[in-house]
Formats: C-alpha cells, sequence, structure tokens
C-alpha cells in the first residue's frame, strides 16, 4: 500500500511502543494494572480519561520526543478503549 502520512511505518513503530510496555514495569507478575480495572468495569473511564490526559500534556512537557511518547500513549490508550468497548458489545 503506498500510504501518503507515512501509516505503515508509524503502525510499526506502534508496535513496538506497544511490545515495549509488555516488558517494563507495567506488566509485573504477567498482570497489568489495566486488566484489573477492566475486570472491575472501570476500562472506559482509565482509558479515555488517560487519552485525555496525554492528549492534554501533549507539547506541554519536555522534548519533542516526550511529546512523542505522550502520542504512543494516546493512542495505546484508545486502541485499549477499542477492545473494551467490543468486549462490551
Amino acid at each position: 500500500m503506498d500510504y501518503k502520512f507515512n501509516e505503515g511505518e508509524l503502525i510499526d513503530e506502534f508496535r513496538e511502543y506497544i511490545d515495549s510496555t509488555y516488558s517494563s514495569h507495567y506488566s509485573k507478575d504477567k498482570f497489568q494494572a489495566t486488566e484489573f480495572i477492566i475486570d472491575g468495569g472501570h476500562g472506559t473511564g482509565f482509558c479515555i480519561g488517560n487519552v485525555l490526559k496525554y492528549a492534554q500534556r501533549y507539547g506541554k512537557k519536555g522534548t519533542s520526543s516526550d511529546a512523542r511518547k505522550d502520542l504512543m500513549k494516546v493512542l495505546h490508550y484508545a486502541l485499549i478503549q477499542l477492545y473494551v468497548h467490543d468486549m462490551e458489545d
């Protein structure tokens, strides 16, 4: 596919970012806190709240690289919310 906005490479980078979160401190003992939050019925509020948090912080904290990480977090929480949405349907 001939993407106009570099979507293919950006999606690959996004997948690498997500993979990195699974090997970080956020996934101790093979469970992520997000799993417990979703299981407790609070997934939508948690995900949308984090989307808003990182979107509002974008460009206001640190370097250009930090701003880019905030966008990755927005995308990641939006993707998790898509999962929650589909689970609830």
